[in-house]
């Protein structure tokens, strides 16, 4: 997938993830990559309901643990009420971007 296709963006010190996210799923997944307004977003079903942050925790906690890291490097940089939300995962951007594109590939 070209660089400007992937559903992440490298920045310094960390990269940016766009997600589009399914609140009261029956399961907490991410399930490969979907169009959005913005680009291509993997694709995140979460239990929890779009009430209090209850989602966006759900969020940031899956991906954290999909990508092998502590939750506290990941937050939602923007789109606390979308269902479209940019997630920033901090440290070292080269690695990330290596570790993403990893499990992109696993998703196919």
């Amino acid at each position: 997938m070209p660089q400007q296709e992937r559903p992440w963006q490298v920045a310094e010190g960390c990269v940016i993830v766009r997600v589009r996210v399914a609140p009261k799923s029956s399961k907490d997944t991410i399930d490969g990559v979907e169009p959005t307004a913005g680009g291509p977003g993997f694709k995140v079903r979460v239990r929890a309901v779009p009430a209090e942050g209850e989602a966006n925790e759900a969020v940031t906690r899956l991906l954290a643990d999909w990508l092998d890291i502590p939750k506290s490097r990941v937050t939602v940089a923007s789109g606390h009420r979308s269902r479209v939300k940019s997630i920033k995962v901090t440290g070292d951007a080269a690695s990330l971007d290596s570790l993403l594109a990893a499990r992109l590939l696993q998703l196919s």
